[in-house]
């Protein structure tokens, strides 16, 4: 017996074409400028933003998922650039520590992090500011439980916790 053929209620998608094993030339929005590379398909965003486009900001330190050193924007949004596809991000916008600044101005959320003295060995400082911006634009600082729960995904290997919430609150609290 076969199933009854059901209409779908989703848009109809189109197919998009296969790619790859071979590279392939995509283009990324990186820091708000276009960028052409050509990567494998299986390259993570953080392999094509380091080796490919010298954006050594974000570090590769678990290269897993669970240190969030790595941590980048795509729209807007954090994630963590080695887990990843680079070809996913094709037509996206992705902001790296790099785009933060304005000229030789640094983000409010940096120049906290010098005056609270939020890092030590500064390996996870890209990450956890990426995650500390984006946290304060989702609204999740009203307190330090909440500021811990939604940093958990940036890991500090030096212990620099109490001075890094203290930089968040003092950004949060200026605006």
């Amino acid at each position: 017996m076969s199933a009854p053929d059901i209409p779908s209620r989703a848009p109809a998608r189109a197919v998009l074409p296969e790619r790859g094993p071979e590279p392939v030339r995509i283009t990324l929005t990186v820091n708000g400028a276009d960028r052409v590379v050509d990567v494998e398909p299986r390259v993570s965003l953080l392999d094509a933003l380091r080796e490919r486009l010298d954006l050594t900001g974000s570090k590769k330190g678990c290269d897993q998922g669970t240190c969030g050193a790595c941590t980048v924007w795509v729209d807007g949004r954090r994630v963590l650039a080695c887990l990843t596809l680079a070809i996913t991000c094709e037509g996206r916008e992705v902001t790296t520590i790099e785009g933060l600044a304005e000229g030789d101005e640094l983000h409010a959320m940096q120049s906290a992090f010098i005056e609270q003295d939020a890092f030590q060995c500064g390996y996870c400082t890209p990450g956890q500011i990426m995650s500390a911006v984006a946290l304060l634009k989702e609204g999740h600082a009203s307190d330090d439980r909440e500021i811990a729960e939604w940093m958990s995904g940036n890991i500090c290997r030096c212990a620099a916790y109490p001075h890094i919430r203290a930089a968040i609150r003092s950004v949060r609290d200026r605006a």
